[in-house]
């Protein structure tokens, strides 16, 4: 009996019962569309925030906090150690920073107290990293501040300042013009042998960097050359908002960039391997995989009991088929089919079930996953007009691989599901059969 003429057969017996077969397609397709989209909640909160990541300026960056003394404690970082992380494989720059104090700022009659951060600005203009307006200081008496530093010059004369929901002064009370290019005073105080001395240093800004990329974090300081850090230090009697400032010959703080992210990871490698304390986005991101990963397992589990539940359909179907068709198969005996074809007969059947039900389960799936995305956020938004989700968000995703794994287990279950019909087909003894047919 050619192949042909076995889909033939099967077609032909598909159609006396259409109504059970038809249900039986049904249950395995909302089985498959189940697995389907319940998993792909997983495979779509976790392809947001791997894309969120991945578009982050930051994903190239390595943060380095200190270097291993061999003795299990952590110290700052000096000229040397930058010298050595520049040189590694990789390594497009690397940025470093030490705090100096609080000092106050003022420009016509605004003030703020703010914090002063030496930075290495070649490293920085190296490294990339883009500003909001102006430009790089071009000398010791230029400074570059944070996004949020002119939200704080207030009038030190109003009676009582009002502020928003985040913590700043509503516009009235604070300088509304642009900063770049502005000169602001810095006072210094120095403490000699008792005495007190309090003079301002004019200082220009000359850029402002650009806003954080953490929307919750907000930056205020005010970032001074090398230079001028070198100067301000051997001020005698410099006392800052901790006393006395001392010239620290340290770091506190660095960040490593790497050429691309195909160079994080062993840069991160090297670095580890060297003693050096370290965070990256990219080490995030696998503990992040591993999460989701476990998620997705553990959904596509849970969807193949719906699967498994459908498959109770099956079996019952294909032993209805059998009693149902065993003067067929008493024929088929006797005019010499074998066996084997007999019960490939059957097991094609049921896979036939599984694959139709698992093609109309995967376009319920589609329809439903798109459906979702697209209502999902307006309904959010109707029930939290405070929050917004971040752009691109997507709640279900159904990639490939999820499409060929649902197909893999809904054969798989269907064709286990036909199994022990198929083998009690094999059994029929012909004799009976013809008799039953007479």
């Amino acid at each position: 009996m050619k192949l042909k003429d076995q889909f033939r057969f099967i077609r032909q017996n598909m159609k006396k019962n259409r109504m059970r077969v038809s249900m039986t397609i049904l249950a395995t397709a909302m089985g498959c569309a189940f697995l389907i989209v319940l998993a792909s909640v997983a495979f779509g909160l976790h392809s947001t925030i791997i894309k969120e990541n991945l578009e982050s300026p930051a994903v190239t960056q390595i943060e380095v906090h200190g270097l291993n003394d061999g003795e299990g404690n952590f110290g700052p970082l000096n000229d040397k150690n930058i010298e050595s992380i520049e040189e590694l494989n990789g390594v497009k720059a690397v940025t470093r920073q030490r705090d100096l104090s609080m000092f106050t700022y003022s420009i016509e009659e605004y003030s703020q107290s703010a914090s002063t951060v030496q930075s290495h600005f070649p490293s920085m203009t190296e490294a990339g990293i883009e500003i909001s307006e102006g430009a790089y200081p071009k000398n010791k008496n230029e400074v570059m501040v944070g996004y949020h530093f002119a939200l704080s010059f207030t009038d030190p004369d109003a009676e009582e300042i009002e502020y928003n929901e985040f913590g700043v002064p509503l516009e009235e009370y604070r300088y509304s013009e642009n900063l770049v290019g502005k000169t602001i005073d810095m006072e210094l105080k120095t403490v000699v042998d008792g005495k007190e001395t309090i003079e301002t240093v004019p200082m220009t800004v000359s850029g402002i960097f650009e806003a954080p990329a953490r929307e919750w974090s907000q930056d205020y300081s005010v970032y001074i050359t090398d230079e001028k850090y070198n100067e301000l230090a051997a001020i005698p009697g410099l006392t800052g908002e901790f006393g006395e400032i001392e010239k620290m010959d340290y770091y506190q703080f660095a960040t490593v960039y790497a050429n691309t992210l195909e160079d994080v990871k062993p840069v991160v490698a090297d670095l580890e391997n060297e003693g050096y304390a370290v965070y990256s986005i990219v080490s995030e991101m696998a503990q992040i995989n591993m999460f989701f990963n476990v998620a997705k397992a553990g959904l596509i589990f849970i969807g193949t009991i719906a699967i498994l539940i459908a498959s109770i359909g099956i079996f019952n179907t294909m032993t209805m088929a059998v009693t149902e068709r065993a003067p067929d198969i008493g024929i088929m005996k006797a005019i010499g089919a074998s066996p084997k074809v007999i019960k490939r007969i059957f097991l094609l059947e049921s896979s036939y079930i599984g694959l139709m039900g698992a093609v109309i389960g995967i376009i319920a799936a589609y329809i439903i996953s798109i459906s979702v995305n697209l209502g999902l956020p307006f309904i959010l938004m109707q029930v939290f007009p405070e929050d917004q989700l971040p752009e691109g968000f997507t709640f279900s995703s159904i990639p490939l691989s999820l499409i060929l794994i649902a197909v893999a287990i809904c054969l798989a279950v269907t064709i286990l599901s036909g199994v022990r019909p198929a083998k009690r087909a094999t059994e029929i003894d012909v004799l009976k059969a013809m008799r039953r047919e007479l």
